[in-house]
């Protein structure tokens, strides 16, 4: 009786190695999306690790919205390290994570293919070196952008649903001169408040934006992001933001567009808004707020009409507007 062999191929080596470069996204930084991006990553890294002839060259992580205008960083460095022939693979989850349309989807695919580099969407067993795959690849991302349409329009309207039955949480986000307390509800921080109650007090007694920052910095106050130097916005916002009186309004600003959306502020009436009265402790009174309001757009040198932004005078403002003659 003759013993059974156990055989076990041995592949051969290969002759060339691929350098493979990693592409993951997700839209928010939520615990639950960055536990998805690190899932992407990691198992990317897996299937890299299993695949003859290929080492992993780099890992690019981008948190970012894919219909957002602004250049993802991670995204674009990619770009730049496979036209420095950095790198011969491109590994991602899916098409849906790689573009932000059919159209900047196919042209990166064809900008890539002219230098040689196969890019490879793990979900869909697709590989750019397929001469098939670019009616297919158009096929899927078409599909793919019609589901992220219905995805944040769906998104839209939880948000909105939220709001109007006052549930959403973005009545209790934190700002400057607030904190939240363990159960998520907005209390005063008293250190912040006082300095907050000093910006409305300087600025209603005469003081410029700029004669207001000199005065935060020269007191060694640090600003709501931690540095002890403070920039014009940040007081624009603490006189401009009615969470101060006690009051919440929500949708300032809207997306337009789709995929590629672009952000504007919502002064036009376009969309509706919602406020919530009495939402979290005052650090001003309401009169002061609509006073500091008042004076700024006494001082404002841009005021509006049916055609448009203009300004009052075009001598000493170097403010940057739109304007329509």
């Amino acid at each position: 009786m003759t013993n059974e062999r156990k055989v076990t191929i041995i592949p051969p080596k290969p002759k060339y190695h691929y350098r493979v470069g990693i592409y993951c996204r997700v839209s928010s930084r939520s615990q639950e999306q960055l536990t998805s991006l690190a899932t992407q990553a990691s198992y990317l890294t897996r299937l890299v690790a299993a695949k003859p002839g290929w080492i992993l060259s780099d890992i690019y992580l981008d948190i970012k919205s894919g219909s957002e205008e602004a250049d993802r960083n991670e995204f674009q460095r990619l770009l730049t390290d496979c036209r420095a022939g950095k790198i011969d693979v491109v590994l991602t989850k899916s098409i849906s994570r790689f573009g932000r349309n059919t159209v900047e989807t196919l042209a990166t695919i064809n900008e890539m293919r002219a230098k040689r580099v196969e890019i490879v969407f793990e979900l869909e067993e697709i590989s750019t070196n397929d001469s098939a795959s670019q009616l297919y690849i158009s096929i899927l991302e078409g599909v793919a952008q019609e589901e992220n349409l219905n995805r944040s329009e769906n998104i839209r309207l939880g948000i909105k649903h939220k709001v109007e039955n006052g549930t959403a949480r973005i009545f209790l986000k934190r700002c400057y001169g607030y904190l939240n307390d363990d159960s998520g509800d907005l209390r005063i921080n008293d250190m912040e408040a006082d300095v907050v109650r000093s910006i409305f007090d300087m600025y209603l007694a005469g003081k410029s934006i700029i004669g207001i920052k000199r005065e935060l910095e020269r007191s060694n106050i640090l600003s709501p992001t931690g540095n002890s130097i403070w920039c014009k916005r940040s007081i624009e916002n603490i006189l401009a933001n009615e969470k101060y009186s006690g009051d919440v309004l929500v949708f300032k600003t809207y997306c337009e567009g789709f995929p590629e959306s672009k952000r504007k502020t919502n002064t036009d009436g376009k969309h509706e808004q919602y406020i919530s009265i009495s939402n979290n402790p005052m650090i001003i009174s309401i009169e002061t707020f609509k006073a500091a309001n008042e004076e700024r757009n006494r001082r404002s040198n841009v005021f509006k009409t049916e055609t448009g932004n203009n300004r009052k005078s075009t001598r000493y403002s170097s403010k940057k507007v739109e304007i329509k003659q």
